[in-house]
């Protein structure tokens, strides 16, 4: 099976804009993620973005990457467009890697890869064990509710997605990537956002509440993503602090 990676990235980030060009021992964080994709070797790696400058930046640093529209509501939207941009036609699986992640681990892109296969599942995605009981209610860091517990062989069907929780069985921290079969992500785009989806600001609500199952594998561990300027000096003290 063929796998596609694309990464959807831009500039106007609310809470800390122009982030994905903000650097890291010398390697804007776009890159640093496109880095990651291509070390995971599952296939073609792609920036999605509207900015020239991010187009910029990436080619500058041997990646590829494509222009796309600025009227996008969701990443899923602007990867949708890429693909067909990129006019490719024999991919199986796209795999949705968020543009703010540069810790992300490598060996959980390739499980996620490898579980979507072996499963012939739909749509896929991480969680992680919630080590901090404070993160159950920080609603910058979304949870999900899985259907039985998330060991390290198993891909469990997500129950629900949320942003605050009370502490309870099979809930872990949720990361933002995304596996999905080429016509579920052309079925799930042609969907309009749902009333779960608006109101909690998470764009796979839209899938549950349209009967799109997703299956969960269990992360390593959750990567830092880089929300606010105190996310990105945290990360950067530990990124340069490893090299």
């Amino acid at each position: 099976m063929k796998t596609l990676t694309i990464i959807p990235s831009r500039l106007s980030a609310t809470r800390l804009p122009g982030k994905p060009l903000l650097k890291i021992n010398g390697l804007s964080i776009i890159s640093h993620v496109f880095k990651k994709a291509q070390e995971a070797n599952i296939g073609e790696v792609i920036v999605a973005t509207e900015d020239q400058e991010i187009v910029d930046d990436v080619v500058k640093n041997r990646g590829r990457a494509i222009l796309t529209s600025n009227k996008h509501k969701t990443g899923t939207d602007r990867i949708y467009e890429a693909l067909k941009k990129l006019d490719i036609h024999d991919a199986d699986l796209i795999m949705n890697l968020q543009g703010d992640e540069p810790a992300i681990n490598i060996q959980d892109i390739i499980n996620l890869n490898e579980k979507m296969i072996i499963n012939q599942s739909k749509m896929g995605t991480l969680a992680a064990e919630i080590k901090d009981i404070k993160n159950l209610e920080n609603e910058n860091i979304v949870k999900v509710i899985t259907k039985k517990d998330l060991n390290e062989n198993k891909f469990i069907e997500a129950e629900i997605f949320l942003r605050n929780s009370p502490n309870r069985e099979n809930i872990y921290h949720h990361i933002g990537i995304y596996c999905y079969s080429t016509e579920t992500l052309e079925k799930f785009v042609k969907l309009k956002q749902s009333k779960n989806e608006i109101e909690y600001r998470l764009e796979q609500l839209r899938a549950l509440d349209n009967k799109i199952k997703i299956n969960v594998a269990r992360a390593k561990s959750s990567p830092v993503g880089v929300d606010t300027m105190e996310d990105y000096l945290a990360l950067k003290k530990i990124m340069e602090y490893k090299d």
